[in-house]
């Protein structure tokens, strides 16, 4: 569960002072895939920073869980981050000289699992996002879009977290391939018992959501 009351954040620009998310509080139940709309200069990508830990917002709080992340000592935040929330990017963001498996591996190097149990989960979680055996040792050069973002999904799910945030995930791929993956983190949200949040500009994505939410100059409408 996903909890967020009363969120804000502010900050300077040109002497002005610029709210960029205003007292935002929504519900997200685990196990649903839910999005967040909202056209560009929204405020779309600040929640999101701000729901992945990666800014502190000025007020307001953010429960994973019952877990207020707000109020974690950075140290804290950083293996809670690691740990409890998955990203997925719009460029994928997936390491160019590793293989499609390597890059799963990837976020469970330091959680004390060896080495054979990781690629063992790496290949599984490979497996039911879709990806064959033979593309396993690919370098993501040689994938299409749709194949790394699916990597990139995998990589997002491999230390099982609480949280998966997406930020543009069909952003770079054509409409039917962007369905498929929508339709993939709608399904993974289910069977994996975990929130997933899309945050799009697109309509057409909100249709798989069970829950939708509208951001419009940072507050929801």
């Amino acid at each position: 569960m996903l909890k967020v009351e009363n969120l804000s954040k502010e900050f300077q620009s040109a002497g002005q002072k610029v709210v960029a998310v205003n007292q935002v509080s929504f519900e997200v139940p685990t196990g649903v895939f839910s999005v967040i709309i909202g056209k560009s200069g929204s405020g779309k990508s600040t929640l999101l920073a701000l729901l992945g830990a990666l800014d502190k917002p000025t007020s307001g709080s953010i429960k994973v869980d019952n877990e207020d992340i707000v109020k974690m000592g950075d140290k804290k935040l950083i293996q809670y981050r690691r740990k409890k929330i998955g990203f997925v990017f719009q460029n994928y963001n997936l390491i160019p000289n590793l293989s499609a498996v390597d890059n799963v591996i990837l976020p469970m190097e330091f959680t004390g699992v060896s080495r054979s149990r990781r690629r063992e989960k790496a290949a599984k979680l490979l497996a039911q996002v879709g990806i064959t055996e033979d593309k396993f040792n690919r370098k993501p050069s040689r994938l299409s879009g749709g194949e790394q973002q699916r990597v990139a999904i995998a990589r997002a799910l491999a230390n099982q977290p609480r949280l998966v945030l997406a930020d543009e995930p069909t952003g770079n791929l054509d409409s039917a391939t962007g369905e498929v993956i929508i339709k993939l983190l709608k399904h993974l949200a289910y069977t994996k018992d975990t929130t997933i949040i899309a945050v799009t500009h697109d309509d057409g994505i909100a249709r798989e959501a069970k829950q939708i939410f509208h951001l419009q100059d940072g507050s929801l409408v």
